[in-house]
């Protein structure tokens, strides 16, 4: 297993010291679950009244609510996910023995290329693991692919809805403050759209534990010039919450 890097010295063994189905017990929850990174979303549906409070997932952060709503006579989980891989990831593994099997994910992603506009759709097929934490889901590779049915389905509401999009390559990197300009050269010419913190890392716990998940993402700050464009891509809450609208309508399709 020793190799000259250790972020490539995957394990195949099938369990952990730690097994989240062996410390969380299975609570019938939906089968389908979206994870939104748009709190400004969940809270309003929460104060809706929209939401039940079905878990509390805890890290030294606090607690990490897992919410379940109807939709059309039909269960629908939902949570936050956080931001960076290894929380989200963790996360993901630890809604799952809840009952959880099916995702879609929405959330916005910097842009590697300017005529990405703020708010446009970008699904990613698959993405680079240029971060840490799939490496010790799945075996070393340069990508990892998103759940084929799930973009299937995801590509089927957008049409429905006339929404334009682009299916495309993102980034996942652990460090956004390291996303260098011949960084973002390598990755355009690889065939990157965007770049986000999370992905390739859902990608791979999903894989791993036998899940369908896949995403929606939004074109936020651009990346791509010599200086960097915030675009005020955080403050397009019409479009976030589209977004999520989308990924529900998505998610109770699979």
């Amino acid at each position: 297993m020793q190799q000259t890097y250790p972020i490539l010295e995957y394990d195949p063994a099938p369990e952990g010291i730690i097994e989240p189905r062996k410390l969380i017990k299975p609570i019938g929850a939906p089968e389908r679950c979206v994870i939104c990174f748009f709190q400004e979303v969940i809270t309003r549906l929460a104060d809706e009244g929209r939401l039940t409070l079905i878990s509390t997932r805890k890290s030294e952060m606090g607690g990490h609510p897992v919410y379940e709503m109807e939709i059309d006579g039909q269960r629908l989980a939902l949570f936050h996910p956080g931001v960076g891989a290894p929380l989200a990831a963790a996360l993901l593994d630890e809604v799952i023995p809840l009952g959880c099997r099916k995702f879609i994910a929405c959330g916005g992603a910097g842009v590697l290329d300017r005529e990405i506009a703020v708010g446009h759709v970008v699904v990613p097929t698959s993405a680079v693991r240029d971060e840490g934490t799939s490496y010790h889901y799945l075996p070393p590779s340069r990508e990892v692919a998103a759940s084929a049915e799930g973009t299937a389905t995801i590509e089927r509401v957008l049409r429905s809805h006339n929404v334009p999009y682009v299916l495309g390559k993102t980034w996942t990197t652990d460090a956004f403050f390291r996303e260098t300009a011949g960084k973002v050269q390598m990755r355009r010419a690889e065939g990157c759209l965007t770049v986000e913190m999370e992905a390739a890392a859902f990608f791979a716990v999903a894989q791993f534990r036998g899940v369908t998940f896949a995403q929606l993402l939004y074109g936020g700050d651009d990346v791509s010039g010599d200086l960097w464009d915030d675009r005020g891509w955080g403050s397009r809450h019409t479009v976030r919450e589209k977004l999520f609208w989308l990924a529900a309508e998505a998610c109770l399709l699979l």
